[in-house]
């Protein structure tokens, strides 16, 4: 177990925390980090490309000239792929890119990045996130005082509507929950902010 300094929206510290060394302060597993973040990365591709191929392009249903005596070579309709406005052969079709991974690979990948960004000095844990409303000021004044990169991660315990409102316009900025954390997230950010109980989630689903 190893502590960390928390501190308070203003910056100043109020205290530490242990956290899980397992979770926290392994050696990154760079081979199965890579493949965590091509998998997410593989998921979000729509996959909607298309082209039509002989039977689906319109026209062509009558047999261009009959099959002997003309000199010509056999054809059977104008819109076979070798005909210019013909069907397309082997062209890309709608499909998913998703594949899956073993979970303990997903959590290995979890406990890497997070291990990074502390490796890295670029994770830093606050007591707690909370605005009574929405208020985007006040949220850019919480980043300043953290000393916060303009990329940065903020994961809260639970879903906070009033927190996900007040970043939502912050160019850079994305807020996430302990249980939607995700490796792509980690990754894409320069820095993280997690609250206490957030760490604390955390550590007991990945510890």
């Amino acid at each position: 177990m190893a502590n960390y300094d928390v501190v308070k929206v203003d910056g100043t510290k109020s205290g530490s925390v242990e956290l899980n060394d397992a979770v926290f302060a392994i050696e990154p597993n760079k081979d199965v980090l890579f493949e965590a973040i091509t998998l997410q990365r593989a998921s979000l591709r729509q996959g909607t490309h298309a082209v039509k191929n002989r039977s689906a392009v319109r026209g062509g249903g009558r047999k261009p000239w009959r099959q002997k005596g003309t000199g010509r070579a056999r054809q059977g309709t104008i819109r076979a792929p070798q005909w210019r406005g013909g069907g397309i052969v082997f062209g890309p079709t709608p499909r998913s890119y998703a594949y899956k991974m073993p979970k303990k690979m997903r959590r290995l990948a979890l406990r890497s990045a997070l291990s990074y960004k502390v490796q890295e000095n670029a994770l830093t844990v606050v007591d707690a996130i909370n605005f009574e409303a929405p208020k985007t000021k006040e949220f850019k004044t919480v980043l300043a005082n953290l000393e916060q990169p303009k990329k940065v991660l903020v994961v809260t315990e639970s879903e906070d509507v009033n927190v996900a409102l007040s970043a939502r316009n912050i160019p850079g900025v994305q807020v996430s929950t302990a249980q939607g954390l995700n490796v792509l997230d980690l990754t894409s950010a320069d820095s993280v902010v997690i609250t206490e109980a957030a760490a604390k989630k955390v550590e007991e689903v990945l510890g």
